[in-house]
């Protein structure tokens, strides 16, 4: 079992199998080059690291990047998971504009869930916030998703002024469908375009109490969200926050990038470099590696307290 110096219990691991990204979303990478030069783990090696952080505990597998399903092996890698321990959570966040080539096949590999990217139901809000024509590859995909029976979560992240008109229309659109809708805070960071500024937790309900009455229930099993009923309904949301303490109180998770540096926290820069023994199997290395990142773990992160963060989403996964 894995175990911070906080008491918290590390059973959650995040593992980023690429920065490049095919969106430039105003949250997260608006102004990088098109291409990014990345030194790759392969993804067999990178397995071995996987196997020591499940044979420690780890029940929680969740692929991201940059946009995971740019990697052509990524169905083989977590049928590899799978295989290893069938009983592992194992789940990909995407932007969904390849969902719906690679679904049928993830699903067959051992996949369970999926969280999709979608800021908005209209095409030209897409554009502005993605810099991408998506909206209609987007939704294919969930379509897709569905029906090979991926378990759907949606991530939106609400901006002011942008899509902060559609807090609604996407909680109706998620209940229609069958999927979990979760609002995501805007986290700062600095790679972040200057111009656009989030809606805090108490915004989100309030703009949704226009409308609806809800009822917080619980805190997601493995994920940082808090979930919320409508009343006289089976409907849920969710809704992440960095902002307050309690999303690092519950903090169950580590983050490992594709270039092999493990990440104790999204928010700092501090990092265990596990590349050079991920690469040469050394299972000795690797697993100091991974006790050393979770002794590192701080407390909180700083958006609580106002302050920007350095670090570049894409190359953690969120």
């Amino acid at each position: 079992m894995l175990v911070d110096s906080f008491g918290r219990t590390i059973d959650y691991i995040r593992i980023s199998v690429t920065k490049n990204c095919n969106f430039r979303c105003k949250y997260c990478m608006p102004n990088t080059p098109d291409e990014i030069a990345e030194d790759l783990i392969p993804l067999d090696k990178m397995l071995e690291f996987i196997k020591i952080a499940i044979d420690y505990g780890v029940k929680k597998i969740r692929i991201t990047g940059g946009e995971p399903l740019l990697r052509k092996d990524l169905s083989s890698f977590v049928k590899s998971i799978y295989d290893y321990k069938n009983d592992i959570e194992i789940a990909l966040t995407t932007n969904g504009y390849f969902l719906k080539r690679y679904a049928k096949e993830l699903k067959d590999s051992g996949l369970k869930r999926i969280n999709v990217s979608l800021d908005s139901l209209k095409k030209e809000k897409i554009i502005l916030i993605s810099k991408k024509d998506a909206l209609d590859c987007i939704l294919e995909g969930l379509h897709e998703a569905k029906k090979v029976n991926l378990k759907i979560k949606l991530n939106m992240v609400p901006l002011k002024g942008i899509n902060d008109d559609e807090i609604v229309p996407m909680l109706e659109f998620a209940n229609k469908e069958g999927f979990l809708l979760r609002y995501i805070e805007y986290m700062e960071n600095s790679f972040a375009s200057d111009k656009i500024k989030g809606l805090k937790s108490f915004e989100i309900l309030e703009n949704i109490q226009k409308k609806y009455n809800y009822t917080m229930i619980k805190k997601e099993v493995f994920g940082p969200a808090k979930l919320y009923k409508i009343d006289n309904t089976n409907n849920v949301f969710g809704i992440i926050a960095p902002h307050n303490d309690e999303f690092c109180t519950s903090c169950n998770r580590i983050r490992i990038t594709a270039e092999g540096i493990i990440c104790p926290c999204l928010y700092f820069q501090d990092a265990i470099d596990a590349s050079k023994a991920i690469k040469n199997n050394d299972k000795k290395a690797m697993e100091e590696s991974l006790l050393n990142a979770i002794k590192n773990k701080p407390e909180k992160n700083k958006w609580s307290d106002g302050e920007t963060s350095t670090r570049a989403f894409y190359h953690t996964g969120g």
